[in-house]
């Protein structure tokens, strides 16, 4: 396994359970000692399947132990006013909010005790596939080399990528094959910002909520932590006069923090300071295939199919692909093409519809919260779904409190638009010929 984030340490966790010898090589230090990676990413929105995976694994319980409830968005308005949006119709219907180092945590510990061996500060440089000689079944006769910054050679009969977006392991995997691959950056980037637990009772820092502040040309989302503080991060362009490259100065980031996100200073006192002493992160998009290679080599989450977080589905996603990956190897134990095969069959399609999913969802955040027109369109979403139950469901209940796959989910809530576009349309002109019938009838007292 190359890469020790979440995804790489739970599918280590459940291939060693199958009694797979698993050695894992992360190039960064092991986050146990040198403590957590701020900066590098927001908070982590543990939904239906993360949460599936994570009971797949005997893990959930820890992880819950170590989140925060979500039951709804808190929007911040321009005006200082607040909206509140539950996440569904039920009580069970909520979001978990977890911080990337704790998680990551518990999956290293989880790993380790399943007597999976742990390489930290081992960068990728290079993997020679060897020959085809053992066909599409498994390792064949000769294992996959993987060569490491430090110069240390190690020889494996299966190899699996879950070093990330920019994964080496995809690079050389598909080196000399008829690949396709597709990268794509969103011209806007992100700072992480602390937010300290506010009063009892005080909606502007609910500790049970995502908080949002949309705004023209910015964003700002904030999740819960498990102390009761809120992880916040700002979304802006990476250029242009609000964006980052213009804001260098402490009076050029005040300016912009009070015109767009004005009750944010009362939260975030040192937003400033904060704001100038963080790294500017990046936001990518990744489609690729070949997944896998002659049963030898295979990609797992962002390596295969990195998403905007804008659903908070990437970390998701990537949990199913390894309940998806396990259940393959299952059924097609002593061949892991035919494995390896199964699972991007299955994925694929879906993760592709994630990331259309998820572009869409971040112009929704941004631009769309606050407009009466849409907010009404979810109320009555949420409205047939209560009247209607499964007959009904709204699309981001099945993305983020079911485990229907993310391609049929569109497809229902693409037939469930039209029919309530129809509805509309039906109700509208029910509505005109009432009321050319009343006119008709007025006249007719009238004369």
């Amino acid at each position: 396994m190359v890469g020790a984030g979440l995804s790489g340490c739970l599918m280590a966790v459940l291939l060693a359970r199958r009694g797979y010898r698993v050695r894992v090589f992360e190039r960064r230090p092991d986050p146990r000692v040198r403590g957590g990676d701020h900066g590098r990413s927001i908070n982590l929105g543990l939904s239906q399947r993360g949460i599936t995976a994570l009971r797949h694994a005997g893990l959930l319980d820890q992880v819950l132990a170590h989140a925060a409830p979500m039951r709804g968005r808190v929007v911040h308005l321009p005006d200082g006013s607040l909206g509140y949006h539950p996440y569904g119709t039920s009580d069970d219907q909520i979001l978990r909010s977890v911080l990337r180092h704790d998680l990551n945590v518990i999956l290293l510990d989880a790993a380790e005790a399943a007597n999976v061996a742990l390489h930290f500060g081992a960068r990728l440089t290079d993997l020679d596939k060897g020959s085809d000689k053992g066909g599409d079944k498994g390792a064949g006769d000769t294992p996959v080399t993987l060569r490491f910054e430090d110069g240390t050679v190690v020889e494996a009969g299966t190899v699996i990528g879950a070093d990330g977006a920019f994964s080496t392991v995809r690079a050389r995997m598909q080196r000399g094959e008829p690949a396709d691959y597709h990268q794509e950056f969103l011209p806007w980037g992100y700072k992480e910002l602390a937010i300290a637990a506010g009063a009892v009772g005080d909606r502007r820092a609910d500790p049970e909520a995502l908080h949002v502040w949309p705004a023209d040309d910015g964003l700002v989302v904030a999740h819960p932590n498990a102390d009761r503080s809120l992880t916040g991060t700002i979304f802006l362009p990476l250029t242009g006069p609000g964006g980052f490259d213009a804001l260098r100065t402490p009076e050029a980031v005040r300016a912009l923090v009070t015109e767009r996100f004005p009750d944010l200073t009362g939260l975030v006192p040192d937003v400033v300071a904060q704001f100038l002493s963080q790294p500017t992160g990046h936001l990518v998009t990744v489609r690729t295939s070949q997944w896998h290679w002659r049963g030898r080599v295979v990609l797992l989450g962002d390596a295969c199919h990195a998403v905007y977080p804008f659903y908070g589905q990437g970390m998701n996603s990537a949990f199913e692909d390894c309940v998806t990956l396990d259940g393959c190897l299952e059924r097609h134990p002593a061949d892991h093409g035919a494995a390896f095969a199964a699972y991007q069959a299955i994925r694929k399609v879906d993760t592709d519809v994630l990331a259309d999913l998820s572009a869409a969802n971040f112009v929704e955040l941004r631009d769309r919260l606050s407009s009466p027109l849409f907010l009404a369109r979810k109320r009555a979403d949420l409205a047939l779904n209560r009247l209607l139950g499964r007959r009904w469901v709204p699309l981001y209940t099945m993305i983020a409190h079911t485990t229907t796959p993310y391609a049929e989910a569109l497809r229902r809530s693409r037939r469930q638009n039209t029919t309530l576009g129809w509805l509309a349309g039906a109700t509208a002109t029910a509505a005109a010929a009432a009321g050319t019938l009343l006119v008709r009838h007025l006249s007719r007292q009238g004369k």
